[in-house]
């Protein structure tokens, strides 16, 4: 696991100056090594957090034997030891024990289709001396970042946009319709980069620009085409049955290191599936779990975690948050590079910083829910089914009479705010119901909040669009099948993966999730939607494929989430920040000072909770006064 970063210039010699800076920015994900190579129109640069081959063999960048091949690579390629015996007898010859080599021998062999091959997270950028050509890959699902800018003539990249915009000739603006993004959802779909000057490579795709010609971005990987081929099994113990199979698998190639390894656990099926898969592999003594948890009990999953472990017989590390919250935030937002406001990113980034104490690789359950069909979403969207054939005007005398006769609740995702968003999306076409469940603020709340020169970004550039577009991709699919894609390709790509990677990478700590082996999600998609979600019981293959290495309680317990008491932290600390904000931010460049007054003040009095939107508020402020330039083109 690295950070990557690198310049190609057709006309003009590259930076090594830009491009060690950089890399220097990078530092954190990568603390044991760093390099700069220069190869013909390329600079590439790359800092090694090491994890297969710890020898010199492996640092990178890294050329090929003939010095015609250079790659900066960030990753691992879990397949790796099994391309190697198939390049061997195709004539490769190996140097190292890396898979960062296997990268280089498996292009030379299959050229740009050698992506398809590989079984693991990535995102590198390899040049091809004698052809001329620079190719840039990104895994399927997204897991690893890859920013980059382009002139004419000119090609920057890097792991994190911080770092990519240390090559000054990139404008530092910032875009007004990433505002609206984050304003809709408190994260950025890969449609919009805070910088307007910026774009990420897509999940599933790899770039190429041969010299003179146009650079081109293909899709080599295509989720949707399984949604639409679906399997057919005898029975559910059949499908069951391979789950387990591939999940077994999954995990165990996740296991490849030669530094310390061990694994996340809430104590949720999710993570505990993963840990049994490990115990089968591995004894008590070397299986080690960690998990963190909050002062505040109700958001604490100590307990469970304890429980799971004990019954599995592993080593369990476990520990209170016990920083200063308020002192952190700015800390954590910066982490994101971007804005960035899922609540959990608080717990993730002090479980990493603890986890990283021990262990070096940590596996994670993440992936589960999205496609399996873990989240109250989808059960919401399966009444939406019933739902919206009731009247418009039924469902807001409902909505009424809830608000007046039913005290508000302030604990983790309330009660109030999720009948709140389910009754507002009720009568919503399909796709837009499903996009609110998960929205912030709505349009008319951004027309009212955000200055009226950004009214034609909301209509624009509003999320809904994506969210929209990615549904089009699976028409004619079930409702669930088309639910789960598009949280695959929002909010999967855009937040978890982005909130696990950059809180991980903190601490210089790899993360490797099981649930997203490709393979597994193909399979996944493949089901028939009632093996997902049957009934109201979520996620029942996985529970059924898991009956024989977990107890019934473990399966059947209620997700919990991995949520911060933000509902509560602001009637204490965060009120004082947006009192803070109200006295004078740049977020008041872009935002009503009314509006957020308001918002504070409907919280504090317990009208409802408007906890995920303050957050959002928040942490739109933190990143803005981080800024060299704070609005367009105008300096701080």
């Amino acid at each position: 696991m690295c950070g990557i970063a690198g310049q190609l210039n057709w006309v003009a010699p590259t930076s090594l100056e830009v491009v060690v800076r950089m890399v220097s920015a990078l530092r954190h994900r990568g603390p044991d090594a760093n390099g700069v190579s220069q190869s013909g129109a390329v600079t590439f640069g790359h800092t090694r957090l090491a994890i297969v081959d710890l020898t010199p063999a492996g640092a990178q960048p890294m050329f090929d034997g003939t010095r015609e091949l250079v790659v900066t690579f960030n990753g691992e390629i879990y397949n790796h030891q099994e391309l190697r015996r198939e390049l061997s007898v195709l004539g490769s010859i190996f140097r190292s024990h890396s898979d960062t080599e296997v990268i280089l021998e498996a292009y030379r062999q299959w050229g740009t289709a050698c992506v398809s091959r590989f079984n693991g997270m990535f995102a590198f950028a390899l040049w091809d001396e004698r052809n001329q050509t620079l190719f840039a890959a990104r895994d399927r699902l997204g897991k690893k970042p890859f920013y980059y800018h382009t002139t004419n003539h000119s090609l920057s990249f890097a792991s994190e946009l911080p770092a990519l915009i240390e090559d000054t000739s990139i404008p530092d603006d910032i875009n007004p319709r990433a505002i609206v993004q984050f304003l809709s959802l408190g994260y950025l779909t890969s449609a919009e980069c805070i910088n307007p000057h910026v774009h990420r490579l897509l999940p599933g795709n790899f770039l190429v620009w041969k010299r003179g010609k146009p650079l081109v971005i293909e899709q080599y990987w295509d989720l949707a085409a399984k949604f639409l081929d679906k399997s057919n099994y005898s029975s559910i113990a059949q499908a069951g049955e391979e789950l387990d199979e591939l999940l077994n698998d999954a995990v165990k190639i996740r296991l490849m290191s030669d530094v310390p390894l061990g694994a996340f656990l809430s104590g949720g099926v999710d993570s505990s599936s993963v840990v049994a898969h490990m115990r089968a592999f591995q004894t008590s003594e070397a299986c080690h779990t960690f998990s963190v948890g909050f002062p505040e009990e109700t958001f604490s999953e100590l307990e469970n975690a304890r429980e799971v472990a004990g019954q599995l017989g592993v080593t369990h590390h476990d520990g209170i948050i016990d920083a200063s919250i308020e002192s952190s935030l700015k800390a954590i937002g910066a982490c994101s590079g971007e804005p960035f406001a899922d609540t959990s990113i608080i717990p993730m980034y002090f479980l990493s910083e603890f986890t990283r104490k021990s262990v070096t690789v940590a596996l994670s359950g993440d992936g589960a829910d999205e496609i399996f069909g873990g989240y109250e979403t989808y059960v919401a969207d399966k009444l939406h089914s019933y739902a919206r054939l009731v009247p418009a005007p039924v469902v807001s005398l409902v909505e009424n009479l809830y608000t007046k006769f039913t005290k508000r609740d302030f604990g983790k995702v309330s009660r109030d705010y999720k009948v709140r968003q389910f009754l507002r999306g009720c009568t919503f076409p399909f796709a837009k119901a499903h996009f609110s469940w998960r929205e912030l603020f709505t349009v008319p709340e951004l027309h009212a909040m955000l200055h009226s020169e950004y009214a034609d970004e909301i209509e624009s550039a509003h999320p809904l669009h994506e969210f929209e577009r990615f549904d089009s991709h699976v028409a004619g699919a079930h409702y669930l099948d088309r639910a789960m894609y598009v949280d695959i390709k929002t909010w999967l790509v855009d937040d978890i993966l982005v909130k696990v990677d950059r809180s991980t990478m903190a601490h210089s700590l790899e993360a490797r999730a099981p649930f997203l082996d490709y393979r597994l999600v193909e399979f996944a998609a493949r089901l028939q939607p009632e093996l997902k979600v049957r009934g109201w019981s979520k996620k029942h293959i996985l529970k059924v494929s898991q009956k024989n290495r977990l107890p019934q309680e473990t399966l059947h317990r209620p997700k919990r989430g991995f949520n911060s008491p933000i509902s509560l932290w602001l009637f204490g600390f965060l009120s004082k920040v947006c009192e803070e904000i109200l006295q004078g931010s740049p977020l008041l460049d872009y935002v009503n000072k009314d509006t957020i007054r308001r918002t504070l003040q409907q919280h504090l009095a317990k009208e409802q909770d408007n906890s995920f939107k303050l957050f959002a508020l928040i942490q739109l402020h933190y990143f803005l006064i981080s800024r060299k330039k704070q609005v367009f083109g105008k300096a701080a």
